[in-house]
C-alpha cells in the first residue's frame, strides 16, 4: 500500500494525482505526433474536472499552461500556444504572503485563481455571472471550513480585497443559500451527561 508520504509531490493539487500520473505517461510516448494527441486528451480532461474555468478569459490557453508546469516544462510536444518556463524569466521581488500561507487559505489556492481570471476578464453579463459564481463557491467553502453560517457581506468584503478591489459586488447582493447542520453530539457524551444529572 502506498502512502502519500511515499508518493511524488503533487505538482498541481487541484487536478488531483491522476492527472500527474496521467502527464508523466505522455513522456512514454515515443511518436511526438501520438504524444501531442494525448496531450489534448488530456487538456479535455483537466477542463472537465474544472468546468468554471470555461468561464474565464483564454481558458484554453492557461489549462496548456497548467500542464506544461505539471511537465515541468520539458513535454516535447506541439504545443497550440505559446508556453514560456518562468524559470527563464529575470527574477522579479516576490509579494510576502504571510510567510508563504495563503491569507485567505479557507477558500484555497483555486478560488484565488479564478479571482485572478476574472478580475482579467472583460466586463459584461458574463463577467457579472463570473463573479457571482466565484461569491457563492466562496460561501459554500467559507461555511464548510468554519463550520458555522456566514453573512453574505462578509463574502463580499473578502471577494473585494482578495481582487483589490477589482471585483465588487454590491452589499445588498443575495448571495446562494448555504444549509448548516451544527454536529451532533456523541451518545457516549449524551449518556454521560444524563449519568451526571441523575448523580445531582
Amino acid at each position: 500500500m502506498e502512502y502519500n508520504t511515499t508518493l511524488e509531490k503533487l505538482i498541481l493539487p487541484e487536478y488531483g494525482r491522476n492527472v500527474q500520473m496521467m502527464a508523466q505517461h505522455l513522456f512514454t510516448i515515443e511518436d511526438r505526433t501520438a504524444r501531442t494527441e494525448a496531450a489534448h486528451e488530456l487538456v479535455s480532461i483537466m477542463i472537465n474536472m474544472n468546468l468554471a474555468v470555461k468561464e474565464t478569459k483564454d481558458y484554453k490557453q492557461k489549462i496548456w499552461d497548467f500542464l506544461a508546469q505539471i511537465c515541468n516544462y520539458s513535454l516535447d510536444i506541439d504545443f497550440p500556444y505559446p508556453i514560456t518556463n518562468p524559470k527563464e524569466l529575470p527574477e522579479v521581488d516576490k509579494i510576502p504572503y504571510n510567510n508563504g500561507k495563503i491569507k485567505y487559505r479557507h477558500y484555497g489556492l483555486m478560488i484565488e485563481r479564478l479571482i485572478k481570471a476574472a478580475s482579467e476578464h472583460e466586463e459584461g453579463a458574463d463577467k457579472d455571472a463570473l463573479i457571482r459564481m466565484i461569491a457563492n463557491h466562496m460561501k459554500k467553502t467559507y461555511v464548510s471550513w468554519n463550520q458555522k453560517p456566514v453573512n453574505d457581506s462578509i463574502i463580499i468584503n473578502d471577494l473585494y480585497q482578495m481582487s483589490h478591489g477589482k471585483l465588487n459586488l454590491d452589499q445588498e447582493t443575495k448571495l446562494m443559500h448555504v444549509s448548516y447542520s451544527a454536529p451532533q453530539p456523541k451518545k457516549n457524551q449524551s449518556k454521560k451527561k444524563q449519568q451526571k444529572r441523575k448523580k445531582k
